[in-house]
């Protein structure tokens, strides 16, 4: 069995489709045994719960040296024999300690087509806003493994969305999550336990 931890950071929309696929058995034998949140009291928390998850709260605001905070996370994934690491709207950038013990083993959700729209200050809303503003006719959603660089990593799985003409950075954002972010994560959780990529 694979061992799969999730890091949010907010609500936990992205983590609520892993949690549904894993229900369905649609993980690829893997399981979610961690759950842990850069910040104290987000929904993402309760909704680990509920589904009988272990759930921690690291919070970032907590340590002033990212350093500390990020040896805190790697010994927690360490701890708990962590096989895979999964970024669910975890909005803290992870440092060099947690990225060399999981080398290969962490990937993340984005919601444009990567390399468009991303990187340092490309989250949430914000990424929506801009893909508006630019005019361009398609997004989308993207899993990829986490280096060094923000969104930099190699793309395990894209899909593509049509921006339709009376979008606002809501709707765009909704119909993003729905039907790229929560199908692409349980499908690239699934195919890396599978051992389909590596």
């Amino acid at each position: 069995m694979t061992k799969i931890a999730v890091l949010v950071s907010g609500g936990g929309t992205n983590l609520q489709a892993l949690i549904d696929a894993q229900k369905e058995n649609k993980l690829g034998g893997g399981e979610i045994t961690l759950v842990i949140s850069s910040a104290a009291g987000v929904y993402a928390l309760e909704r680990a719960e509920k589904a009988g998850i272990k759930a921690i709260t690291i919070a970032r605001k907590d340590y002033t040296d990212l350093s500390d905070f990020d040896s805190a996370i790697e010994s927690s994934l360490s701890e708990n024999k962590i096989d895979l690491v999964v970024l669910a709207g975890f909005l803290s950038v992870l440092g060099a300690k947690v990225l060399k013990t999981f080398k290969d083993k962490i990937i993340n959700v984005h919601p444009s087509l990567i390399p468009a729209f991303c990187g340092k200050g490309f989250y949430g809303l914000k990424v929506h806003k801009e893909v508006i503003k630019s005019g361009v006719k398609v997004t989308g959603a993207t899993v990829h493994f986490v280096n060094e660089i923000v969104d930099g990593g190699k793309i395990i799985l894209q899909k593509a969305l049509d921006v339709l003409p009376d979008d606002t950075p809501e709707t765009l954002q909704q119909r993003v999550m729905k039907e790229g972010e929560w199908v692409l994560l349980p499908k690239a959780v699934a195919m890396f336990c599978k051992g389909e990529i590596v």
